[in-house]
């Protein structure tokens, strides 16, 4: 009796394929032919699910927005339900610090990510799903924001779109410090950044 393969687990398992081809030999090295080998899978098994890499890659990079997205909401609620503004102050560091290449899963996605994204310059079909990232990244910054100033966790008279904008750069720049320099923005260093820019935000 012949095998039955659900068409969105080998997806997914392609997708995956994609990720370790990025992060080992770059976005131009992930076409059919080396995606398929990483997954174990002839070349038709793949064309048999994607017409061709763009929307091989495209499918991946939605498969890596969900995943990052849906550890990050997971740690939403504790933050929110934390019992002292020092708890708080921890848990939406940890929450954060879910984006940053602070162990050896992350800092996979972050050099697949870096990766995408600079592809996304140039790829009118990659474009959107960098939007959708970048959106959510801000969407995150400002429900974190906004749950510790509605706590009383944040100084009077700060202008939150600015701090929005100034925390996702932070992130920002320090996922790119921890991919390009991981001897010298070490894990404990990114943490430490990110937990001095988080207690000057705070209401002491």
């Amino acid at each position: 009796m012949p095998k039955i393969v659900d068409a969105e687990t080998r997806r997914t398992a392609v997708a995956e394929a994609v990720f370790r081809v990025v992060a080992a030999r770059g976005l131009p090295q992930a076409s059919l032919r080396n995606v398929a080998a990483q997954a174990g899978l002839a070349t038709g098994s793949v064309r048999h699910y994607f017409t061709g890499s763009e929307e091989m890659i495209e499918f991946a990079l939605e498969v890596f927005i969900e995943r990052i997205s849906a550890r990050v909401l997971a740690k939403v609620d504790l933050a929110k339900s934390a019992p002292s503004p020092e708890a708080r102050l921890a848990a939406v560091e940890d929450l954060l610090a879910e984006l940053l290449p602070a162990d050896e899963e992350r800092h996979t996605e972050a050099v697949v990510w870096l990766a995408f994204a600079d592809a996304a310059r140039t790829s009118p079909r990659l474009r959107p799903q960098l939007r959708k990232l970048y959106d959510g990244t801000r969407w995150l910054m400002r429900r974190v924001l906004e749950g510790s100033a509605r706590h009383g966790g944040l100084r009077d008279g700060l202008d939150l779109d600015l701090e929005v904008e100034r925390l996702g750069a932070l992130i920002d720049g320090l996922l790119t410090d921890g991919v390009v320099q991981p001897d010298r923005m070490t894990p404990e260093l990114m943490h430490a950044v990110l937990r001095a820019h988080l207690r000057s935000l705070a209401d002491h």
